[in-house]
Formats: C-alpha cells, sequence, structure tokens
C-alpha cells in the first residue's frame, strides 16, 4: 500500500532536489564571485589610497608608515620606481611576488589594474595603482586566506543544504502520506467492490479531485449495493409473478379436466385460468417490452397530438373504474396544446399513472388531471390523495419490480413494471417525469415534455 506513496514522494524529493540543486548551486558561484570581486576591489581601492597619499607627499617616512602599517594586515605592500626595483616592501619579497610585478604590462590606468585574480591555484591575488613618474604600489594578498573564507562558505552551504534535504524529506514523507491517504482508501475500497463486497464507507473528501473521486466510488459502491439487492429481488419477483400465475392454471386445469367436475364449476375454473393467462400474457409483454427499450429496438411512432382532446378521452374511458372505487377522478386543461408523441404509448403512460393511483386510494378521496404549457415546455400531473410514497422508497420506485408494498398483496395486483415502463416511454418522447409524495397524504407526478 506504501508503493504510491514511496514513488509520489521520490518523484518530489528528486524534482525538488533538482530545483534546489541548481539554485544552490548558482547562489553558491554568485555569492563566491561577489566575495572575490570584493576582495580585488578592495585591495585595488587601498592600493589607490596609498598611491595618492605617496604623491601628496613622496618620503621615505612616508612610505615607510605605509609598509609598516601594511605589515600588520593580511595584505601586503610593495612600491617600485620607475625601473621596476623595489623601493620599500611590508613583507619579503618572493619569487612570486616578483613574478606578478615582472608581468606587469606598460600602460596601467590611473584607476590601477587587478594583476592576479587566481585564488584556486596561485599564491597571491594582486593589483597594481600607478605613481605619477615615481613608481607603482603593488597590493598582494595570501590566497590562503581568501581560501579560507570561501571554505567556510562552502561549510555554511553544505550545513543549510543537508537541514534543507533533512527538512524536505520529512516534510515529503508526511506530505506523499497525506496525499495518498485517500487514494490507499479508496484502492482498498475499490478492492472490496471487485470482490463483491459494497459495504464501503469512504469519509467525505474536500471540493478537489480526489474529494471527487471518493464521492464517486461512495456512489458506485451504493448503487451496485442497491443493484445486487434489486437483482435478488428482481429473480424472486419474477418467480414468484410466473409461478404464481402458473400454479393457478396448472391447479384448476387439473380440477377442470376430473370427470366428476359440473359444467358450472367447469365454467369457473376456465374463466380463472383464462384471468391468469392474460395477467401472465401482460407480465410477459411487459418484460419484453423493457428488453426492446433496453436494447434501443423500442420504436416511437410520433404525431401531432392535441394532449387535452387526448387526455380528456382518457380521462372518459378511466372515469368508470374510479367511480367504482368512490374516487373523483377530476380533469383540468384549458385551451390547446399540442405535443410530438406516439399516443398508443403516451396513453399506456397515463393509463398506467392513473391505474396505480387508483389502487393506491381510498373511497371518498380525489385524483386529479392536468396539462398546462409553461414557456417551451408542456406538463402534465396526475395527483392523487392515497397512500403516498414512503421518503426512503421514493428514489427507486422506477425500478423494476419494485414495490413500496414488499407484501404483494393480491388485491392490489400489480407486477411492479408499471412504473419502470413509464420511465422509459417518457424519456423515449424526450421528456422526463418526477415524483413528490408524503405518506399518508398522496403522490403527485409530473411529466415534462
Amino acid at each position: 500500500m506504501d508503493r504510491i506513496s514511496f514513488k509520489i514522494g521520490t518523484v518530489f524529493f528528486i524534482t525538488i532536489l533538482l530545483v534546489e540543486g541548481v539554485l544552490f548551486y548558482y547562489l553558491h558561484s554568485s555569492i563566491i564571485h561577489s566575495r572575490i570581486d570584493e576582495e580585488l576591489a578592495s585591495l585595488q581601492t587601498r592600493g589607490n589610497n596609498h598611491r595618492d597619499i605617496l604623491e601628496t607627499s613622496y618620503s621615505q617616512e612616508t612610505i615607510h608608515h605605509i609598509t609598516a602599517m601594511e605589515s600588520k594586515t593580511d595584505t601586503h605592500v610593495i612600491i617600485t620606481d620607475q625601473t621596476g626595483e623595489v623601493v620599500s616592501s611590508s613583507v619579503p619579497t618572493d619569487h612570486s611576488m616578483q613574478e606578478i610585478i615582472t608581468g606587469t604590462p606598460e600602460d596601467v590606468p590611473r584607476a590601477g589594474l587587478v594583476l592576479e585574480n587566481d585564488w584556486k591555484d596561485k599564491q597571491y591575488i594582486a593589483s597594481v595603482s600607478p605613481l605619477e613618474n615615481s613608481g607603482a604600489v603593488y597590493m598582494f594578498k595570501n590566497t590562503e586566506r581568501v581560501q579560507s573564507l570561501i571554505a567556510k562558505l562552502n561549510k555554511h552551504f553544505w550545513l543549510a543544504g543537508i537541514l534543507l534535504l533533512t527538512s524536505m524529506a520529512v516534510i515529503i514523507l508526511f506530505l506523499s502520506r497525506f496525499i495518498t491517504k485517500p487514494v490507499i482508501k479508496m484502492n482498498e475500497a475499490t478492492s472490496k467492490i471487485r470482490q463483491g463486497d459494497y459495504s464501503v464507507t469512504l469519509p467525505r473528501g474536500g471540493k478537489d479531485e480526489l474529494g471527487e473521486l471518493a464521492e464517486s466510488i461512495q456512489v458506485l459502491a451504493d448503487d451496485l449495493n442497491h443493484m445486487k439487492r434489486q437483482r435478488n429481488e428482481f429473480l424472486a419477483s419474477i418467480s414468484h409473478e410466473l409461478r404464481t400465475p402458473l400454479t393457478y392454471i396448472k391447479g384448476y386445469a387439473d380440477i377442470a379436466a376430473k370427470a366428476g367436475t359440473t359444467p358450472e364449476d367447469r365454467s369457473h375454473y376456465l374463466q380463472i385460468i383464462h384471468e391468469e393467462a392474460t395477467k401472465l400474457s401482460g407480465l410477459v409483454k411487459g418484460l419484453f417490452d423493457l428488453a426492446k427499450m433496453d436494447e434501443n429496438t423500442f420504436t416511437i411512432q410520433k404525431e401531432t397530438v392535441e394532449l387535452c382532446e387526448f387526455m380528456r378521452g382518457i380521462h372518459s374511458r378511466m372515469a368508470p373504474s374510479f367511480n367504482e372505487k368512490n374516487i373523483a377522478l377530476n380533469f383540468v386543461c384549458h385551451g390547446e396544446v399540442y405535443i410530438e408523441a406516439d399516443p398508443t404509448r403516451f396513453e399506456q403512460i397515463i393509463i398506467n399513472l392513473l391505474d396505480n393511483a387508483r389502487k393506491y386510494s381510498e373511497a371518498g378521496t380525489a385524483t386529479s388531471m392536468q396539462v398546462f404549457k409553461k414557456s417551451s415546455t408542456v406538463h402534465i400531473i396526475v395527483k392523487d390523495e392515497g397512500k403516498g410514497i414512503p421518503e426512503e422508497d421514493q428514489a427507486w420506485v422506477f425500478d423494476r419490480f419494485y414495490r413500496v408494498d414488499k407484501s404483494r398483496s393480491k388485491a392490489l395486483g400489480g407486477s411492479g413494471l408499471g412504473l419502470a415502463i413509464v420511465k422509459e416511454l417518457v424519456e423515449a418522447h424526450g421528456g422526463k417525469i418526477t415524483l413528490s409524495s408524503k405518506n399518508g397524504k398522496g403522490t403527485t407526478f409530473e411529466i415534462i415534455i
């Protein structure tokens, strides 16, 4: 599980190491060059100052004063005459100093000149300041002191580098753990999902991509868990819905075939067999319609339909069955409202919704049908005052074989396919269907085309 944090940490570490290495190298080089330039400028300025004093008062006393002063510092001064001979020196002149003096060019500018700046390989860095008609002032500084200064600077850089690398490693370790912890949890969750265990719970993340991914995995797990339950319920429902009418058909067929059965009883049994066969045929047809919708082989033959007149015809045909249960069926539609729809399929949608309203409403209540146009959309509302749908069931009522009433009461009937077919047909017409319901106060279905 730590492989991803190791990889991320390694990538971060190498990337930052390269960036910091380049920056450190540039900073180190800049500081060293700046420090050497300061040393050379200081040496040249010191020589120019001595030169100015000598030009003001060129005497043995002044020369002695200058050399005596420099003998107590880390720089050395050599004063020469016009012929290049050494007049005075703060230290004994060695071979390296003599080589630098001998190599002095003829035309030295008034501001002075750096004669040697190689602090790495030479014994001295040096500058020269010309004396007007009197020779020159040479300034020297032993490179051991410069190298010691650079060594101290390098030591500080190494210490800073080690501290930076250590702190960077610790920070990257915690950062990579912080970044990869949710990824590891998501990996564990997907492993459980792959093994068929959908009972995963991921902590709510932030609004970034990792948080969105965790939320997507959680939604996927919940959906798969629901689909697993739905599949089991689907198989149980199919088994029940097919077995029940087949049991009736077989049982009553056996009784009707007995020799002692009276014509009246046989006729009654045949009527039951016919009803169960009709119910079984409707169930198979519903399943067949859904299968065709899934395979996109379900055709919708649209034509222009005047919706008020169309719904009025459905109201006339359905009203007697509502009156039979002492339920009022009201219809409201003003003017003319036109849509492009398949009349047969659209009638199936409305009848399914009305059939549900009638089944789950008590006597003395009312069911209403309403059609109106709003902007560029047409709204169709079927509202009842029945049992209502519990909030926890509302998200699933359009699923196949899903029943709010799990008892499969024969009095209510139904196969659990009606609303699934309604949803598919509405979407096939380019619309959507929504519901709002309160337990014990009724349900409202709204179709928007």
